[in-house]
């Protein structure tokens, strides 16, 4: 069933409109009726529906009004238009706002009904398109390359999550699964061209390695590393920051089996490049780690390895163990990394805590890892977690107080799983403690907004965006605040508060309901006593009358 809103001020139209019609039979459900423009714009909010009938003629907004913030906030929505023979220049607005049907009144219920199947054959359509599984798979399987060497270039930029690495390698059919990782990077050694010219009958030909175009350079050493790759059926080979990065990947075996292989194809690489090519390479080549996460940590390490080639010269393969020292690189706690549990412990859950403290000490060997080194690496996480307490929680002194003599307990866990649980224990009290805090700050907030409305819903150009200034904060931050606090919009609130004393009014005063109107923020007094009615069941000057006893 397609929901539908018909807006008609007139109520016998749209009874007869209504009861005219099996609208069921037809795949339509009405889901509200509405008197005029205001009235509609309101259901719209609420109810989302597929299609609105609409008459031009209505009070306080009129249907092309209606029309118009409809293309505005809800532009997929199907616009009919109700009109009359005289209203040609409505209908020339209409066609501007891109109205999908319109009914010359009178008109017959046929007539309704034939548009009304135009305009669902025309949404079905359009969901047909949408869930047209052959076009998107087609779309997909075409992307699909691309979004591999996106996501193998994710890999070696930033540090990914280990169920996240698991479901996309899955996802685009990429082999992580072993023992060892390793990152390298094949750079194209910078030579200039030789002064040559070539003329249109004869002369020297040049070469790859003289045009200077690096890309053509890039594409043609990527081509041969991936011949090499294939051949030799190990690791994978794509393109990243105009570099060429293989990524070794070993099952079995001993750490020093996957650097053996590595270096072979390195060297294959390179010299398969300065034979066919005329070009030279320089590779660096990373550390080896236990985890497809921590090829962030081993393609950094590549890139200061290929920085070595300044002092030992190009055309070569550089590993970055043979010139500097890396005992700690599975301790690097990175930018990215900090960022990840700082924004976990503001605004994620638990699971995902254990998640992000897992993902931590995962790539961390007992065997490899000194004391000083682990301590420090504590020291770090601990700090992060201080800055966090101090900048997020009128409470942050119990968090800083614990914490800095907890700085003193991280010699006495006794394995690493003792310090994992310690941090997801203080961790989660300190979420805990930001979320009350976050609660605590929406109820003042809120309460201010409450106290400014309460004191300006007199004044008719009161507006959501002046009560933001006045609070400091963005309207659209406001109003997800305000309707989770209030289960209401701030115009329903609006509206209630200036009822409520209007209602004030009638009872403890002889103004005229106009008078009222104009006392309490309403612009037209005619919206007023609509709204009074629509609330309260009865017109202003009814309710006066019933509450004196008169």
């Amino acid at each position: 069933m397609y929901k539908l809103i018909l807006a008609e001020d007139e109520e016998d139209v749209r009874e007869g409109v209504i009861g005219q019609i099996d609208w069921e039979h037809y795949g339509f459900e009405i889901v509200e009726q509405a008197e005029n423009g205001r009235e509609a714009a309101d259901a719209i909010d609420r109810l989302l529906p597929d299609v609105v009938v609409t008459d031009i003629q209505m009070p306080f907004m009129n249907g092309l009004q209606l029309a118009e913030w409809i293309r505005e906030r809800h532009p997929n929505t199907k616009i009919i238009i109700l009109t009359g023979y005289d209203e040609f220049e409505y209908a020339q607005k209409a066609i501007k706002l891109q109205i999908d049907e319109y009914i010359l009144k009178p008109f017959s219920s046929q007539e309704l009904i034939d548009v009304l199947l135009k305009v669902r054959a025309t949404i079905e359509a359009e969901i047909a398109e949408k869930e047209n599984v052959f076009v998107l798979s087609e779309h997909y399987r075409k992307s699909l390359p691309v979004l591999r060497e996106q996501f193998l270039s994710s890999l070696v930029s930033r540090k990914l999550r280990i169920n996240e690495i698991d479901e996309k390698s899955s996802e685009y059919g990429i082999d992580l699964h072993g023992k060892w990782f390793q990152a390298s990077v094949i750079s194209v050694d910078y030579i200039r061209p030789e002064r040559e010219t070539v003329g249109l009958t004869g002369g020297k030909q040049i070469s790859l390695r003289d045009t200077g175009e690096r890309n053509l350079q890039l594409f043609a050493v990527l081509n041969i590393a991936e011949e090499l790759c294939n051949k030799h059926n190990f690791g994978r080979v794509f393109i990243h920051r105009d570099e060429v990065v293989l990524l070794s990947i070993c099952d079995a075996g001993e750490e020093a089996e996957i650097t053996g292989k590595t270096f072979e194809i390195l060297e294959e690489i390179r010299h398969n490049v300065q034979r066919f090519l005329k070009l030279t390479v320089t590779a660096g080549s990373g550390t080896v780690c236990h985890s497809p996460a921590m090829l962030f940590n081993s393609f950094g390490d590549a890139m200061q390895a290929l920085d070595y080639r300044l002092i030992l010269g190009n055309n070569r393969v550089i590993w970055i163990e043979d010139v500097e020292s890396r005992s700690n690189t599975l301790l690097a706690y990175d930018e990215l990394t900090q960022q990840s549990l700082i924004r976990t412990i503001k605004m994620g859950t638990v699971q995902e805590l254990k998640e992000v403290v897992e993902e931590l000490f995962g790539g961390l060997d007992a065997e490899q890892v000194s004391t000083q080194d682990y301590q420090i690496f504590l020291l770090e996480i601990i700090t992060s977690i201080l800055r966090v307490a101090k900048e997020s929680s009128s409470e942050a002194a119990k968090f800083v107080g614990s914490g800095i003599s907890s700085l003193t307990e991280i010699n006495k866990f006794n394995s690493m799983g003792e310090a994992k649980q310690w941090m997801i224990t203080i961790c989660s009290r300190l979420m805990d403690s930001i979320a009350l805090e976050r609660q605590s700050s929406y109820k003042l907030l809120i309460d201010e907004a409450k106290e400014y409305i309460r004191s300006h819903y007199e004044e008719s150009d009161i507006s959501i965006g002046k009560v933001c200034q006045h609070l400091h904060i963005s309207t659209g931050y406001f109003s997800s605040i305000f309707k989770k606090e209030m289960k209401m919009t701030f115009v329903s609130y609006l509206l209630q508060i200036r009822l409520e004393a209007a209602k004030e009014l009638l009872r403890s005063t002889e103004l005229k309901a106009f008078e009222i109107a104009e006392k309490i923020g309403f612009a037209d007094p005619n919206y007023f006593s609509f709204c009074f009615r629509k609330k309260y069941g009865q017109s202003p000057k009814e309710y006066k009358n019933s509450s004196r006893g008169g």
